[in-house]
């Protein structure tokens, strides 16, 4: 369907949502730094073609905008909250406990995690044992742990630069920063034979308990300076690169196309990142995209469930619409997601 006959078909679905009594006339999202340009086109083009005013799109973190939408229901309190991680079962919690017993999650399509430095800089071919032995607070050494005393690439691998090692990597509040401790740095850990060490030693009443004590080893990381956790957006990371040239920054495929003129973008696992190997599957270090709408707003808000039905249309999230040009994967089973959006299915419980 195209932009003109949606303009022409929200005019009627407008008619019918203007009778409806609320405290505001416009949708209200916030979250995800990594989701916010996405939803920023779809709501900028809902404001052109829909007979409702421009939702309003704010950033602040996947954490922070979930937190927002489980703070109550009512006109005060947003209707979305944007994410690059999936919700949690103690999000869900604090939802209900608040009055939001019914969450809708919205799957629309994929992004990838990428390692890029100054595009004058020299060409990196990463593994995720390659950063985790950048980053981690202890690394395997002869068959021991020992604290991490790298200070350039080529110490541990001698196809890699010798250039000083600097990664800007997610802040712990980033919503990156969950696929790239699971996807790298548990990875990188197991390949260099970490997480067998820790586990040898983990305390726990189970394996299941050793198991989560060895991720939380793997994942504690150094804090000499080498590594330097950002909790900002992908703006305050380019900054921090641009200010160091020896950095290697953790962004999102999308804000990496869109900044090509100041970053060069190293490998993962021999395999460049783009929409095709993200799509395929063979660039290691992808994620799926998220966004969570307050079900009991649906038929509050005036335009919340078209601007809901209009983000994963065809048109928008599809693989020829304006968010795949801006770098999205389309999710294969979109037709899936539109039909649950359309049915207005709460999701269930995670645990």
């Amino acid at each position: 369907m195209s932009f003109a006959k949606l303009a022409v078909s929200a005019i009627a679905m407008a008619a019918v949502s203007a009778t409806a009594a609320a405290a505001r006339d416009n949708v209200q999202v916030t979250g995800s730094s990594t989701v916010l340009p996405y939803s920023t086109i779809v709501a900028e083009a809902f404001g052109e073609n829909f007979d409702f005013p421009t939702p309003v799109v704010e950033g602040g973190g996947s954490g922070a905008g979930r937190a927002k939408m489980c703070e109550g229901v009512g006109t005060n309190t947003v209707d979305i909250a944007n994410s690059s991680s999936r919700i949690t079962q103690k999000d869900l919690d604090t939802c209900a406990a608040n009055g939001v017993t019914e969450v809708m999650e919205v799957r629309f399509g994929y992004d990838g995690i990428v390692f890029a430095s100054d595009v004058n800089g020299p060409e990196f071919a990463f593994t995720p044992a390659d950063i985790y032995n950048a980053v981690a607070g202890q690394v395997a050494v002869d068959g021991a742990i020992v604290p991490n005393t790298y200070t350039q690439w080529a110490d541990f691998n001698p196809d890699m630069p010798a250039q000083d090692i600097l990664v800007l990597s997610p802040g712990t509040k980033h919503g990156t920063r969950e696929v790239f401790d699971e996807r790298v740095i548990i990875a990188g850990c197991k390949a260099t034979g970490a997480y067998d060490l820790f586990l040898a030693t983990a305390e726990g009443d189970d394996d299941r308990a050793k198991s989560r004590a060895a991720n939380g080893a793997c994942t504690t990381l150094r804090t000499d300076g080498r590594n330097v956790d950002i909790d900002g957006d992908y703006t305050e990371t380019l900054q921090r690169l641009e200010n160091d040239k020896n950095a290697i920054g953790v962004f999102g495929l999308s804000f990496y196309q869109n900044n090509t003129d100041k970053l060069r973008v190293g490998t993962m696992g021999g395999i460049e990142p783009s929409t095709e190997t993200i799509a395929t599957g063979e660039y290691p270090v992808s994620r799926p995209l998220f966004f969570y709408v307050k079900v009991a707003h649906l038929d509050v808000i005036p335009g919340l469930q078209e601007y809901v039905d209009f983000f994963v249309s065809d048109d928008m999230a599809g693989p020829n619409g304006p968010l795949a040009q801006y770098g999205l994967v389309a999710d294969p089973e979109l037709a899936a997601t539109q039909e649950m959006v359309a049915n207005r299915t709460p999701m269930g419980p995670l645990n």
